[in-house]
């Protein structure tokens, strides 16, 4: 029997490395499939330094191709500069600082700094265009600039000229569940950390009491 490899995508982490485990342990990925994380791994939670060392090993065992997400640039663009470190603090990045000896940019290690630096803007595939927040209809991917691809809201999203369906995170679907527009789908969930299965449209989530439930992706809906 041939086994028919899963592009999954994971939704913004945000630190919280309980429901990225439980998640992973549910979904479990092989390296039959392509795993795309879609950014925002620190902030808010309280184990961003946690989410990082975690990513730094499933790349050693897994498919993975880790998207960079607004969050993650701006602790990128703190270090070593006083007044980026402030307003990233203000965004949340006190709670990364805080996952870390002495709450300091400091004890950050090496790997987790060059994982950073090493995140993708964007992945494509035959099918689906992967990235944070969204992208700008009419221009190719390597022709998107970082503020669309890092900050676009998903109240923007329009079909790309490619044809290709548009992954995204950023926005975060009060209602819980994924939100798919036909030519957009977004897997920022509010309360559930999200994995969706773009070939079979299917979705794990974990929820923030440790809830597990899977079902299939919504039907397109306009918004």
């Amino acid at each position: 029997m041939i086994k028919r490899m899963r592009h999954l995508a994971i939704g913004d982490i945000h630190g919280d490395l309980r429901a990225f485990d439980r998640l992973i342990e549910f979904v479990g990925p092989t390296r039959d499939d392509l795993v795309v994380t879609l950014g925002d791994y620190v902030d808010r939670g309280l184990d961003s330094a946690g989410v990082l060392d975690r990513l730094c090993e499933l790349q050693t065992r897994l498919r993975l191709v880790a998207i960079r997400g607004n969050h993650d640039q701006l602790m990128l663009a703190s270090r070593g500069e006083p007044d980026e470190l402030e307003v990233w603090k203000n965004l949340g990045g006190d709670a990364t600082l805080a996952s870390y000896p002495d709450d300091s940019l400091e004890n950050v290690p090496s790997r987790h700094w060059a994982l950073l630096e090493a995140l993708s803007d964007y992945h494509e595939t035959d099918t689906h265009l992967f990235v944070h927040a969204h992208v700008d209809p009419d221009e190719d991917l390597d022709q998107q600039d970082r503020y669309t691809l890092h900050w676009r809201p998903l109240s923007l999203a329009q079909p790309h000229r490619s044809g290709k369906v548009v992954v995204c995170g950023h926005t975060p679907q009060e209602s819980g569940r994924p939100a798919n527009l036909g030519h957009t789908v977004c897997v920022d969930t509010h309360g559930w950390l999200t994995c969706v299965d773009v070939l079979a449209d299917w979705v794990w989530q974990v929820g923030e009491d440790g809830a597990k439930r899977e079902y299939a992706l919504p039907a397109p809906q306009e918004r």
